[in-house]
């Protein structure tokens, strides 16, 4: 492997390149900022990346004249740049995001990726990280690579020979972490809604956060259960010690756990570390409603911004400030919806930190609407399950409005009275 100081690997990067970032903690920090560091002989550099932990200056305002990023998943580091005209969103699903460089439609120049020190045989693992990274570097005309060594080894489509890498830099920095929070009342009531509707021998989905904890923690006593998720959590690794979690029921990769990235503790890279039982694989085919439906009884758990009373849902803003993304909430909605005996669940609080309903009349003006009212199945709060799956727009309502935090219901009731002249039938 061609070893070089993260100068020198980033001095191949020209004005006008498209340049790709690896995804969430696997983000190179060292390239990063390299890169930037390059800003007063760069122009008009197009950046593309997912979500991506830590710093990314990039997006600062004094180098707008030299970078330009497009993100497909707004993280915290870039949502002020969204607001300033530094980045833009582009909405996509998650299992689409590949598709973007295999059929050209985003071209790209660089692919600055994170991997593991090779093994005996020459192979280097993007470890936490598969999703669209393996696209990126299958589509790069450049792959620059910084070689980590707490980067873990894992198992599936994450290997990558060091023929394919042109230029690397060594490094040992820490991954970025995500540690669980202290679970509330309110969490771990949602987590029990929705722990007692997933059945033993179902195949489970959901993403990070407090209410996906709080419905793991609250799975200790089934049984059988299976994993083929887009994210690989912390929570996920007392289920599969206890063996509630076995995958022996699924029909996709039985006895594997699934997934193309993770966010976690250290002792969670640790666990994923060379581990036969977990494999991250290439978000295309993770995200394939097809590959999802097979697998029996797929519960998805994802959450919401806001929801409307005819069933909308807005995940990625909040009105016209963009937030998150897209990601891959539809691809497993629609998924579990397909799969036989499969439950699409929306979960989440009430009400907002400030104690505004989050079960609104109307979703705020420029508001995305990430799962339509025809996909929305189940939703859950800390006060009930709505089941909308079948239901008119009155019904809806009602079984909304049942669930909203009990302070906001007589206006939501005026305002569905308004809407549809009733909420009976």
């Amino acid at each position: 492997m061609n070893y070089v100081t993260p100068e020198d690997a980033v001095s191949r990067i020209e004005s006008r390149h498209h340049v790709y970032i690896h995804t969430a903690a696997a983000a190179p920090q060292q390239l990063i900022k390299a890169m930037t560091a390059r800003h007063h002989e760069l122009r008009k550099v197009q950046i593309f990346h997912l979500h991506t932990e830590g710093e990314a200056p990039y997006v600062k305002t004094k180098y707008r004249e030299s970078f330009r990023t497009h993100a497909f998943f707004t993280g915290k580091n870039v949502r002020k740049a969204m607001q300033t005209g530094e980045a833009d969103y582009i909405p996509v699903f998650l299992s689409e995001v590949p598709h973007l460089f295999h059929r050209g439609i985003v071209d790209l120049d660089v692919a600055l990726i994170q991997v593991s020190p090779p093994d005996k045989h020459g192979y280097c693992s993007l470890g936490i990280s598969v999703d669209a990274t393996r696209a990126a570097i299958l589509n790069a005309n450049l792959v620059i690579a910084q070689v980590n060594r707490n980067m873990p080894r894992t198992h599936g489509d994450g290997l990558i020979h060091t023929n394919e890498i042109h230029f690397a830099i060594e490094s040992d920095d820490p991954l970025p972490e995500h540690h669980p929070s202290v679970l509330t009342e309110m969490e771990l009531s949602i987590g029990r809604y929705c722990a007692e509707m997933i059945d033993d021998g179902a195949t489970l989905q959901m993403g990070i956060g407090s209410i996906p904890d709080a419905v793991l923690a609250s799975l200790k006593n089934h049984k059988h259960l299976g994993v083929h998720t887009e994210m690989f959590t912390d929570g996920l690794i007392p289920l599969i010690e206890s063996g509630a979690v076995d995958n022996s029921q699924k029909k996709v990769h039985p006895g594997k756990v699934i997934g193309s990235f993770a966010l976690g503790t250290r002792s969670m890279y640790d666990f994923m570390d060379d581990n036969p039982l977990i494999h991250m694989l290439d978000c295309a085919y993770v995200n394939d409603t097809s590959v999802i439906r097979r697998n029996p009884k797929v519960t998805a758990i994802n959450s919401a911004i806001e929801i409307d009373l005819t069933g909308q849902v807005c995940a990625d803003s909040i009105g016209t400030v963009q937030y998150s993304g897209v990601g891959g909430q539809m691809d497993f909605i629609r998924g579990a919806s397909l799969s036989e005996g499969g439950k699409p669940i929306i979960a989440m609080s009430s009400v907002t930190a400030k104690g505004d309903s989050k079960i609104v009349p109307f979703l705020k003006q420029g508001a995305g609407v990430v799962t339509t009212r025809a996909h929305v199945h189940y939703v859950v709060t800390e006060f009930g399950v709505a089941n909308l799956y079948g239901q008119s727009l009155r019904r809806r309502a009602r079984a909304l409005i049942k669930i909203a935090h009990p302070e906001h219901r007589e206006e939501l009731e005026r305002a569905a009275y308004e809407r549809f002249q009733s909420i009976r039938e």
